[in-house]
């Protein structure tokens, strides 16, 4: 069964059109001269699937033309956009009486800013690469300078590309490998659709006849000839990789996708020996490759694809090396496998699986493998060598993040790392891997002032129902009490297999500064402890992810850090599900929930297959269409589904016009299906960023306005300042 064969009842979504956005007042009672909040009409669409039956009041929101519009969202429907136009209006009215928050809380975030700062130069050859920005700058200037010494040559002023847009955002950056090149990916929507321009470095002309419908990613080949893309088709996904000389010419066909619920990117091996075609979802992977002496030839399988079966390769000079969960390596181990036969008969191992120690991720250079560690929502990053000696780079504190940067050549013994934890600002090194010093780069400047010692960072283990212990970091500082007086913020996500790190955040100190303690729950459905933790909370096992953060919150209320009606909770994307779903499940705890880009119409979204990520996702949620157990599992957590009439607590759910990820209308049809429902006179409200997509506002400064006023709503929601609007 597909899409097509769903029933609806069309006529009731036609006459969506013709009525304009309704205001009146809500049955919960508010303080007189409250604005008057906007009630979206009701057109009932009943949806027959699997033979079950759900009615839907706010299809409409949908655009039926919303491929147009996320590449340009000047043409969405006229109801459609007065209705946000409403919401956006009713949303500044309630909020207003903390405007003056929110200009103190930005002038904070901004001036923990170096203004005008720089990374620490890459070296790559002659060359050493580096982004900084200047005093004012909302966007980087991408530079390099010789490796010798000598003045900078900018490469890019993105505040220069971004003059007179709405949105810019330069989403990927690279040169060629014989310096003479430098291309960049514009996203200049939000939606992530992408053009690439190529500039020649010698003239600074930028050449003519720019890639456009990319998603972004792309690679020069080894030999400079080529340029390597990957287009991005109608439904906003991943479908073809594409070829065509670096310098303009005809394009070519590399590779398509037949698999709608695949991602594809395209990129080179760290030695420059091979152009490599990644393709995976969530439980799958393949990858294909193209030799660097012959990088016009067809793609050569590495392994072929089995479901189930994860792997990432990279080529160390005479041999594979491959990340993988083969062999029931839930956690990974890391094989090798010779050049010229990649496939699984020949792999051995080279780091042996260890349960609970998730490996992550893996950096090589001629001599030495890298690799990050993560266990108990801590890293660690291990170096070995060709004889296969290993030591450790750790930090001994209860909660930190260490991040292993790699490098940017082959022939070298040095890899970058960065150290912080959620008091302490990042840290970069350069770490050479022979004789084991590491030089300090840089130290992360807050002009304002921190000092680190002022804080406290702890790390608590929630109890669950089921037996496992949640990882909670803790941030706070030294003189908020813990007795349940303060305030508390708690972040949670746990989706994808994406961990949350205990890191550093300037933004943070906005609320910790007022008194506030400030929560991250690692809860099962990120990798925080292990793969494991991850497929613990996927498909029918997703309520752990929901349940898992419900026991941190009553774990912080037991211990002091918090009180129930005294909490707000924050998370986006699939954070956002989340927090549709503890909205349901335990209103009572919150005073206010955040929900970012909030993916909350789970059965519609997933039922759509048109939408980008629907096929690619099945493995993460289920497939709805044709999986009647999976339909019935989805059905019973659907935050949008399975509001009902109960006392919510405060609900802030935010959004852009062109994000093709979680589209507008799922906080849309949130928000009007919350409001009429509860029974708490408590205000829910709606921001869509008409001029953006997933990642908010472009600039950096923009960027920190909508911290602020997320933060400040999270003030309001704990102070009830809506009995003063």
């Amino acid at each position: 069964m597909n899409r097509r064969d769903l029933l609806a009842t069309s006529a009731a979504v036609l006459a969506a059109t013709a009525l304009p956005a309704q205001a009146r007042t809500t049955g919960a009672s508010m303080p007189q001269g409250t604005p008057v909040p906007p009630v979206a009409r009701k057109i009932p669409v009943t949806i027959e699937q699997l033979g079950r039956v759900r009615t839907d009041d706010y299809q409409w929101m949908k655009d039926d033309n919303w491929q147009t519009v996320l590449r340009d969202p000047t043409v969405i429907k006229a109801d459609v956009k007065a209705h946000l136009d409403a919401e956006n209006a009713y949303r500044e009215a309630m909020m207003a009486s903390t405007l003056p928050l929110q200009a103190a809380m930005f002038e904070e975030m901004k001036g923990r800013i170096k203004e005008a700062d720089s990374s620490v130069p890459s070296p790559d050859g002659p060359w050493e690469y580096y982004v900084e920005y200047r005093t004012g700058d909302q966007h980087p200037r991408y530079m390099r300078k010789p490796r010798a010494g000598g003045a900078g040559q900018l490469l890019l002023d993105a505040n220069a590309l971004a003059e007179g847009k709405a949105y810019s955002e330069v989403s990927a950056a690279d040169h060629s490998p014989d310096h003479a090149l430098f291309a960049y990916a514009e996203d200049a929507q939000g939606s992530e659709v992408h053009n690439i321009d190529i500039k020649d470095l010698a003239t600074g002309a930028v050449l003519p006849d720019p890639i456009g419908s990319a998603v972004g990613d792309f690679t020069f080949s080894p030999d400079n000839q080529w340029i390597f893309w990957t287009n991005r088709d109608d439904n906003g996904r991943p479908d073809k990789i594409f070829r065509r000389p670096a310098r303009g010419g005809e394009t070519s066909l590399v590779y398509e996708e037949a698999d709608d619920g695949m991602f594809i990117s395209v990129g080179r091996t760290a030695d420059d020996a091979f152009i490599r075609i990644s393709i995976a979802n969530q439980e799958t992977s393949e990858a294909r490759v193209i030799p660097a002496a012959t990088p016009t030839a067809t793609p050569v399988v590495l392994e072929p694809r089995q479901v189930g079966r994860l792997y990432d390769a990279d080529h160390w000079g005479d041999r594979w090396v491959i990340r993988t969960n083969a062999d029931d390596a839930v956690d990974f181990k890391i094989v090798e496998a010779p050049t010229a036969t990649p496939g699984k008969t020949y792999w051995t191992d080279l780091v042996q699986h260890t349960p609970g120690r998730y490996i992550e991720g893996v950096a090589l250079v001629k001599d030495y493998v890298g690799r990050q560690e993560r266990a108990d929502a801590n890293t660690k990053i291990v170096i070995r060598d060709r004889s296969g000696t290993e030591h450790e780079i750790a930090v001994d504190e209860p909660a930190y993040s260490l991040s292993l940067g790699g490098a940017s050549e082959f022939d070298t013994t040095v890899m970058r790392y960065g150290y912080n934890s959620p008091s302490t600002p990042t840290s970069t090194y350069d770490y050479d891997l022979a004789t084991r010093q590491r030089t300090l780069r840089k130290v992360q400047e807050v002009p304002s002032g921190h000092d680190p010692s002022d804080y406290v960072v702890e790390r608590l283990n929630a109890p669950t129902a089921d037996g496992e212990l949640v990882p909670v970091t803790v941030l706070r500082r030294k003189s908020t009490p813990v007795d349940g007086s303060a305030p508390l913020l708690l972040y949670g996500y746990g989706s994808y297999g994406i961990p949350m790190a205990a890191s550093f955040s300037t933004n943070r100190l906005s609320l910790v500064d007022r008194g506030w303690i400030y929560a991250i729950a690692h809860i099962r459905g990120g990798s925080d402890k292990g793969w494991g933790w991850f497929l613990n909370a996927r498909r029918a096992t997703k309520k752990n992810t929901f349940t898992d953060f419900i026991a941190a919150a009553e774990h912080l209320i037991a211990s002091g850090h918090g009180k129930a009606g005294h909490i707000v909770a924050q998370g986006g994307s699939a954070g956002g599900l989340l927090m549709g779903a503890v909205n349901n499940m335990r209103p009572d705890l919150w005073a206010g929930v955040i929900g970012q880009v909030p993916f909350v119409d789970v059965i519609n979204t997933m039922s759509d297959t048109s939408l980008p990520l629907t096929p690619p996702e099945w493995p993460e949620w289920g497939n709805p269409i044709e999986d009647p157990e999976a339909y019935d599992y989805m059905m019973s957590y659907s935050p949008y589904d399975q509001v009902g009439p109960m006392a919510y607590p405060a609900v802030l759910a935010t959004g852009g016009l062109s994000d093709p990820r979680v589209t507008y209308w799922e906080p849309e049809k949130w928000v009007a299906k919350l409001r009429p429902a509860t029974t708490s006179g408590k205000p829910i409200l709606l921001k869509i960023n008409m001029e953006a997509g997933h990642g908010g506002a472009s600039g950096r400064f923009d960027y920190l306005k909508e911290v602020a006023h997320d933060y400040a709503f999270a003030v309001w929601a704990i102070d009830k300042g809506w009995e003063r609007a």
